[in-house]
């Protein structure tokens, strides 16, 4: 089925590496070997040697690169995430048995970086991305946004078209936090404005909620992307569970309707959760970036 000018939704019930490979065979030997070799795809690691950046202006950020060919990858996380995790670190090894280069880090106030967290924005977020950009990467990008990341890629693409050749969006929850409050009674929208907080349900810590100040959720309102058609041409992959209980995959539905770019897929699995960190979600999500860094290699 269509979504909008040429997004088309691939519904997977499920994804063997074998298969993966065999879809590469075009690609040569050596291409299959590589996707087939990853049987055991990483669990979360531990913190290996974090460099920072330094800002004079803004908090420094944490963050691990490995230099290599382009199209480099960098990986953005979702909300109180870190770049630690299971994505990103099976990202990481993928493009370095590739040889090419990877960039993860962390938002300020986030994992190794400096900062309060309470006193974060979508928008010093976005100023994240972008100085990761522009320090530690040189020449085309594939950004890889999961949640959140996936709302601020595409402000990365907007602001640094030049930089950003394609995106991979995991779960993207662009404009979600404002969409998701609004939804409220008015009388609880109400009651979170003279509290000045909001206790958004999650399953995902101890606490079973994600404490956001009033003003994240207002200074957010200044972001949001789904209103108007969003001016992103490049190619966009956007992978989403549809037993996601976080953000419905029907959002990623609506940012393939609204990006100008033609080329986009929507892949939809049907088992997938919000944070796609099973076996087989990893496995798809290598394989979309290995299929880009293809395609976008053959165009060079």
């Amino acid at each position: 089925m269509a979504a909008g000018g040429g997004a088309w939704v691939l519904w997977l019930r499920g994804l063997t590496w074998a298969g993966a490979a065999a879809r590469c065979a075009g690609s040569g030997p050596s291409r299959v070997a590589r996707l087939q070799a990853p049987g055991q795809l990483p669990a979360c690691r531990q913190k290996s040697s974090v460099s920072f950046l330094s800002r004079s202006d803004r908090p420094n950020i944490a963050y691990n690169k490995i230099k290599g060919k382009n199209p480099g990858v960098v990986f953005l996380p979702g909300l109180n995430s870190n770049m630690n995790g299971q994505k990103a670190v099976a990202l990481e090894d993928f493009c370095k048995s590739l040889g090419h280069a990877f960039v993860r880090f962390d938002y300020t106030g986030c994992g190794s970086s400096d900062g309060n967290l309470q006193e974060c924005t979508v928008g010093k977020w976005r100023k994240d991305v972008l100085s990761v950009l522009d320090e530690l990467t040189d020449g085309p990008q594939i950004l890889v946004g999961s949640s959140l990341g996936g709302w601020l890629m595409l402000h990365a693409a907007i602001a640094r078209p030049e930089k950003v050749a394609a995106l991979v969006g995991v779960a993207a929850a662009a404009d979600y936090v404002v969409s998701t409050f609004k939804q409220l009674p008015l009388e609880a929208q109400k009651e979170i404005e003279e509290k000045g907080e909001w206790k958004l349900p999650t399953k995902h810590n101890e606490e079973g909620f994600y404490c956001l100040p009033y003003d994240f959720i207002k200074e957010a309102e200044n972001h949001c992307l789904l209103n108007s058609p969003i001016p992103i041409t490049c190619p966009i992959k956007l992978i989403h569970g549809m037993k996601d209980e976080d953000v419905p995959w029907q959002v990623s539905m609506e940012i393939a309707d609204h990006v100008l770019s033609k080329d986009v897929d929507v892949i939809l699995r049907k088992v997938g959760q919000h944070r796609m960190s099973e076996k087989d979600d990893m496995k798809l999500l290598v394989y979309t970036v290995d299929d880009l860094i293809d395609k976008l290699t053959t165009q060079a």
